[in-house]
Formats: structure tokens, C-alpha cells, sequence
């Protein structure tokens, strides 16, 4: 074990701050302060989520049309997708790594991920977050822990091709997940463990329902169970009928007297559709077997995988070779549609489907794809289309330090008093997306097939009340010259179909910038940013910069300039402005200090190279604090109903530690 300081907020009711250790994870290796500032991508060592490999641009494609024009009506137009929600994009955080993300206990919670939640709250209402995963799977839930952590694995128990390890967890990281829910509108899925399907550990159904009440809404019935038999999980012989087997016996144990489980927010089948396809399930009349306790159907996806550089299974894939798939409109395409037919079909169950678990590619990503500006505009696309395609909602996968995909990852934890988090482009993604749908839930989407069905520049409109409202360019191309900007014309009514001119007098664009689809970090939406890597609490930095472009109203037309590259979101009206913008976010800024005592200024440089790890065996807990190892002993609260909480406190009361503003 190791010891360190964390600087965020000590959420506490009336409790001087203390100083908090926070304990190294084995296996984990801390990267150096200086990593990637100055180590060349081929020689680098360091943690994946940091790693500094840009890639190139592909070439301008040949022949590209830079000028196309979008026609819209009002009063309803055929294709539009399903109504959908402002909180469509959510996250899916591997359990594993829950106390790195959300916090290290109910007492300490990461304020940059609420600052993060806070982002998308303001324009979508709510955000849906998954804690789960392959982790999941072998999950035990126990009262305590020998050390007091809320969260242990067995790196020497690990399986799966990404190494995964059995977990053991208490009450209290159920706890820290309500308390966030207190602070920002977090509705959580949670996952029975189903390794063992003769005796089902139940007990994260029943005290998550008991601890999160309805800001839990589902409960996950396997991980991707069509991989269970690759994977050396279940006989060769296991198969769909199977696996809907266990979710009659999963169903005989939820309903013993002695289990107050709601059984009616199962999530399934959540296949990777790698060995079984979803018609597989369906043939065994799983919806309809299963319709009073489904709240979600769901699969999960990825579009590639780059095993291989992460555990040296599979084959080989060169990033720079693959970049330039993830750089059109098939990229998204490609992975919906072969689910086409089940979205068609769930809605005649009624039912809504889910993209449980999705990324840039399985086993962390790619170096220089995953972590570039190309991955967030593949993000937007995939997302765009996935609701085209009649999906309710899509959740991006959050690992460790160890992945190149996080849409946030928070610094190794030796450097959590000199570093920030560093923001990911998929983050940019998400935070798009909900401003794009926006907070009716009642929004629907098109893919317009724009521009001749140019791969390159993907073109959405979104609608509400039957009426255009918002509309999404994305333009895929590199190009500093300029020759590759489009010019969108954009009308509204008239044409040929008997509508009068409804094109407004000017509308409002908000546009991400980068310089390339290889740029990482500084990123930049309607001019504001999060920054580099280690650069950023969670909150927007800098001047919003809103376009105003004054339309031709007697032509009915709207010209939009989209640089090369960039996504653009053109505002139609002034409610659809304004929806979106509604009250500033709550933000939650780190104001209290953990580390009051022994404190001395030294150069950053030098303290991530000379920590004092020394003399701190794994069996010890050490802190230079005093009173700091037993400091949360006490924090717990009881509230009425039974339901014991930590911290769960007030603006008002948080004098001192936590400014809402």
C-alpha cells in the first residue's frame, strides 16, 4: 500500500476537513508527472489514458462537394426516429473502477464528476450511469472490509480476455452513489452478479434498491452472456435457451419472502453479439416470457477491438491504418445495422432498447483514435444515428487508467494534489448530445442523407411537435486550407410542397473546433473547453462564443459554414435556443483542503519523482495526518425509512466545504 493526499471535497455534515488517505491500487502503475510532456509515443510507458500518440489525418477525399442544401418541413415528416430523451448518452463506469470515478467513499466524492454530471444535467434534465461491467460478474457484496475500503479486487483471481478481477464491495459504495444523486440528477443500472446462477448473490438488488430507492432504474441480468462459453464461463453446449433458464431460476429466487426486490427493472439480454445474434434470443420468446419484469432490452457493441495491444490476444490492428474508418458515416452505421431489425421489434413489445455498453473499441481502445478529436465526432455520428435507429439511449464505457477511451479519467491518485482529470473527447460527445436532444424528451431525429448521402458530411435534423427545431452537421475532413469547409443552405417550408417560407430571420450555431481529427485535448464547444490532459475540474473554462448568422428570408435560406473539421448544432428558433440554455450549472467547486498539516511548498516536478512511498507495508495504514486513518468512522448518518446515508447534506450545510454556484 501507498499513501497520498486527495484534494477534493470532503462532503461531511459539520465536520472539520481532515486529512484523507487514499490508498494506492495494486498493479496499477502511477505515471510520472512529466510523462506526456515529453515521451515519444513509440518509446512511452506510462498509464494508456495518457498516452501521447497522434495519429494523421487521412487525405481530403476526392471528389468531395463542400455546398449541399437541407430542405425541412413543418407539421411532421416521415422517418423520424422514436421521441427521445436529453439523456440518451449517459456513461457505463466498470465496477472495478467505481472508487477512482465517483469517489473514495460516501464521504468523499470526486467533485469533477459532479461537476462533469452537473454539465449535462443543465441541458438534459438527468444523466443515466451504469456502474457494472465484466466486474460485475463476480461481484460480492460484504458488510467490511480488514482495511475500511469500499471496494477490493483479486488481481491474482483475474479472468476474461481484459484480465478482469473478482470484487468484493461494501454497503458504503451504494451509499456514495445516492449521495451523488443528492447533488446532481444521477439515475443509476446496477448488475446481478450471474457467475453462479444456482445460488444468486442478491444482495446488490435488494440493498441497492433499499439505499438508491427510484434513482435506480434497472438491474442488469448477465454480461454479455453469448461470450460466456468463450470466455470458459459455461459449458460449450450453453446457449440462448439456456441462458433464458437462468433468468427463470434468477426470477424463483427474487420472489422468496425474504427478498423485498422490485423485480420488474431487468435489463437482458445484453449480448455482445459476438456469438449469438439478438434474434437468437428473441426466437426463444424472451420479451415475451420475461414483459412484466423488463425495463430495458439491451445489447452491447463495440465496433472493433484492439485486444491484441492491451493483452496480446487477436490480431494486430495499426491504429493509423484503422483511423480513417472511424472518420465517416458507415463508422456508426455499420454498428447499428444489424440491429435494425430489433429495434423494429421491440417496439411492437413495446419495450424500449438500449446500447448498454459501447466505445470506440473493446479491450481500451486505440492509441491516437480513442483520445483524438475524430473519436468525438465518431461519438456524436454513432449517437446521432443510434437514436435515428430507434434506440432509447446509448451508455459509453468508462475504465482505469489502463484504457485510451475514457470519456474522463481522474489523475493516479500519487498526483490527485498537483494534477486535475483529464477530459476525453467522448465526454465532448455526450455533453453535445444532450444539448442536441435537450430537456422536452420529446425530441426525434433524422438522418436527412444529406449532401447525396456523402459519407463525410452526416447531417441530422432534430424535431419537436413535428416541427424542425435543431440541426447537426458534422463534417469529417481535415483540411487547413480551407477548400473542404462546407457551406450548408438550410430551408424551412416552401419548395414544392405547397408550405409557405418558414425560414427564420437568423439562427444561432455553437460549433466543436479542433484543428485535426489527430488533435488531443483542447477541444473547443461554442469556444469554451476542458482543457489537456490533467487540466480540468470539470467545469467549461473560458467564453462561450455563440454564431449568429443572419438568414436570406426572401430566398429562404440559411447558409452555414462548417469548417474542416468540426461538427456544428444550427438553433432554428429561439425556444430551441433557450431550452437548452436555461439556468447556469450548478458547478462544485474543490474549496475545502484535505491536507492541513505538515504542509510545505515544493516544486511539482520534484514531488512526482520523490513521493516518500517508503516504509508503508501492504498489511499497513499510514497517513501524516493525525486521526486521519480512522476519520470516517464516525460520518454516518441514519435518515427516516431505515435508509442510512453518508453525508447526505444541504447547500446551507456545507458552509466551508462546498460552494454551489
Amino acid at each position: 500500500m501507498r499513501t497520498f493526499r486527495l484534494f477534493y471535497v470532503l462532503l461531511g455534515l459539520g465536520i472539520p476537513a481532515k486529512g484523507v488517505t487514499v490508498y494506492y491500487i495494486q498493479g496499477q502503475e502511477p505515471l510520472t508527472a512529466t510523462g506526456t510532456a515529453s515521451a515519444g509515443a513509440a518509446n512511452y510507458t506510462g498509464a494508456a489514458a495518457y498516452n501521447p500518440t497522434v495519429l494523421n489525418p487521412p487525405p481530403v477525399p476526392s471528389p468531395f462537394n463542400s455546398q449541399f442544401n437541407i430542405q425541412l418541413q413543418n407539421g411532421g415528416t416521415p422517418g423520424v426516429s422514436i421521441p427521445q430523451e436529453g439523456s440518451f448518452l449517459g456513461f457505463s463506469i466498470e465496477m472495478s473502477v467505481a472508487n477512482q470515478v465517483l469517489g473514495k467513499n460516501a464521504s468523499v466524492i470526486q467533485v469533477p464528476f459532479l461537476n462533469l454530471m452537473a454539465n449535462i444535467q443543465q441541458r438534459a434534465g438527468r444523466v443515466n450511469v451504469r456502474v457494472g461491467g465484466n466486474t460485475q460478474e463476480t461481484a460480492v457484496l460484504v458488510d467490511s472490509t480488514p482495511d475500511g475500503r469500499i471496494l477490493e479486487k483479486d488481481i491474482s483471481g483475474s479472468s476474461n480476455p481484459t484480465q478482469t478481477p473478482p470484487l468484493v464491495f461494501t454497503p458504503e459504495l451504494l451509499y456514495m452513489m445516492r449521495n451523488i444523486s443528492s447533488f446532481v440528477n444521477v439515475r443509476w443500472f446496477l448488475g446481478i452478479p450471474f457467475n453462479d446462477t444456482t445460488n444468486f448473490r442478491l444482495g446488490i438488488a435488494e440493498v441497492g434498491q433499499q439505499i438508491l430507492g427510484d434513482y435506480l432504474i434497472g438491474l442488469q441480468i448477465g454480461n454479455e452472456p453469448d461470450l460466456y462459453v468463450r470466455h470458459g464461463h459455461r459449458p460449450s453446449t450453453y446457449g440462448p435457451n439456456d441462458y433464458v433458464g437462468e433468468v427463470y431460476n434468477l426470477l424463483n429466487a427474487m420472489s422468496g419472502p425474504e427478498n423485498a426486490i422490485n423485480r420488474n427493472l431487468l435489463i437482458g439480454p445484453n449480448i455482445a453479439t459476438g456469438d449469438w445474434k439478438p434474434e437468437d434470443v428473441w426466437n426463444t420468446g424472451f420479451i415475451d416470457d420475461f414483459s412484466a419484469n423488463l425495463a430495458y432490452v439491451a445489447v452491447e457493441n463495440y465496433p472493433a477491438d484492439n485486444c491484441f495491444a492491451q493483452f496480446g490476444l487477436g490480431t494486430y490492428q495499426d491504429p493509423q491504418v484503422v483511423f480513417p474508418s472511424y472518420l465517416n458515416h458507415n463508422a456508426g452505421k455499420n454498428i447499428i445495422n444489424k440491429y435494425l431489425n430489433s429495434t423494429a421489434y421491440v417496439q411492437t413489445k413495446n419495450k424500449r432498447m438500449l446500447m448498454f455498453e459501447t466505445n470506440t473499441a473493446s479491450c481500451g481502445g486505440f492509441a491516437g483514435i480513442s483520445d483524438s478529436f475524430g473519436a468525438a465526432l465518431w461519438g456524436l455520428d454513432y449517437t446521432l444515428e443510434l437514436a435515428h435507429s430507434n434506440f432509447s439511449g446509448a451508455l459509453m464505457h468508462v475504465g482505469g487508467q489502463n484504457v485510451f477511451y475514457n470519456p474522463f479519467t481522474s489523475p493516479p491518485t500519487n498526483q490527485s494534489t498537483f494534477h486535475q482529470w483529464t477530459i476525453g473527447p467522448i465526454y465532448y460527445s455526450a455533453l453535445i448530445m444532450a444539448e442536441t436532444l435537450g430537456a422536452s424528451n420529446g425530441t426525434q431525429v433524422l438522418d436527412l442523407n444529406a449532401n447525396d448521402g456523402n459519407i463525410y458530411t452526416p447531417t441530422y435534423a432534430i424535431y419537436e411537435n413535428g416541427n424542425p427545431v435543431r440541426v447537426a452537421i458534422v463534417n469529417f475532413v481535415t483540411d487547413p486550407s480551407g477548400a473542404s469547409d462546407l457551406l450548408v443552405s438550410i430551408a424551412v417550408g416552401g419548395s414544392n410542397v405547397g408550405q409557405a417560407n418558414a425560414t427564420p430571420a437568423q439562427v444561432k450555431v455553437k460549433y466543436l473546433l479542433a484543428d485535426s481529427v489527430s488533435q488531443k485535448g483542447n477541444f473547443t464547444w461554442a469556444g469554451q473547453t476542458f482543457g489537456g490532459i490533467f487540466q480540468s475540474d470539470g467545469r467549461l473554462q473560458g467564453t462561450e462564443n455563440i454564431t449568429t448568422i443572419t438568414c436570406d428570408q426572401t430566398n429562404n435560406v440559411c447558409q452555414i459554414p462548417v469548417p474542416a473539421p468540426a461538427f456544428a448544432l444550427v438553433f432554428l428558433t429561439d425556444d430551441a435556443f433557450t431550452e437548452n440554455s436555461g439556468a447556469p450549472s450548478t458547478t462544485f467547486p474543490t474549496t475545502a483542503q484535505t491536507k492541513t498539516r505538515n504542509t510545505v511548498t515544493i516544486d511539482p516536478a520534484v514531488l512526482a519523482t520523490s513521493n516518500g512511498h517508503s516504509g508503508m507495508g501492504k498489511d499497513k495504514l499510514g497517513s501524516t495526518s493525525a486521526g486521519s486513518i480512522s476519520a470516517a468512522s464516525g460520518l454516518r448518518h441514519s435518515l427516516g425509512g431505515g435508509v442510512t446515508l453518508m453525508a447526505l447534506v444541504s447547500g446551507a450545510l456545507v458552509i466551508g466545504r462546498l460552494i454551489l454556484r
